[in-house]
């Protein structure tokens, strides 16, 4: 079947229509060097909703993509009641959900009850089998006040103000090719001098209905303030 001009523009318009419907909150950053198709960014502090979970990098992200779903659709205790409330109801809420969806590879399996301390490194995707995978929350929460998991495998963090060396691209995120950018972005950040100082992750902006063409994929490693 051959669409024809009008048709072809239709769907474009329809899927540029749904994709500025869908807009959502990012976490802030400056850009403090840019040579296409890499940038160093330099993001504000933020809060986010972690989980850890085990497997191959697809079974691993769709995991913790369920997990932490569950906690911001409304599995979580609001942090306080209304006023005149009773303070004992459990009250959840919904949180707005943002983008990127994050999973990072660990160098070895984690215990889901385990406090964990993560220190920089290194790790290959290709034979990772636990990740860490995590949604920034919105700039109006605080740990204060945002709603707290009912699920003990989400956890709550804020993470300090970091440089990132950020390669973005599109189309599908096979295991080889997420290596092969990781391994461009790594090798970004030598030629610029920049100090490694965390683990490669992979941020997806879109929902999976996305055309490969027009998907926003980034490699972000954090790097010490050149």
């Amino acid at each position: 079947m051959r669409l024809n001009t009008h048709t072809l523009l239709a769907v474009l318009v329809g899927f540029l229509g749904m994709e500025s419907a869908m807009a959502i909150e990012e976490p802030r950053y400056d850009v403090r060097m840019s040579q296409a198709p890499f940038e160093l960014r330099q993001y504000a502090p933020i809060l986010i909703a972690q989980t850890l979970v085990e497997g191959d990098m697809d079974a691993a992200s769709n995991k913790g993509f369920r997990l932490i779903a569950d906690f911001i659709f409304g599995n979580n205790i609001a942090a306080a009641s209304e006023p005149g409330s009773d303070p004992n109801a459990k009250q959840a809420a919904k949180i707005a959900m943002t983008a990127p969806v994050i999973v990072e590879p660990q160098s070895s399996k984690i215990a889901m009850t385990a406090p964990v301390t993560l220190e920089p490194q290194t790790a290959s995707v290709a034979g990772a089998q636990a990740w860490r995978v995590h949604f920034v929350m919105p700039s109006q929460y605080t740990l204060a006040n945002i709603p707290k998991p009912n699920n003990s495998a989400v956890t709550l963090h804020e993470l300090p103000s970091k440089y990132m060396v950020v390669h973005r691209y599109s189309g599908f995120n096979t295991v080889a090719r997420v290596q092969e950018k990781t391994d461009e972005t790594l090798a970004w950040a030598k030629q610029q001098s920049l100090k490694v100082v965390g683990t490669p992750q992979l941020s997806r902006y879109d929902p999976p209905w996305t055309l490969p063409m027009f998907r926003r994929n980034e490699i972000m490693v954090e790097v010490a303030a050149p």
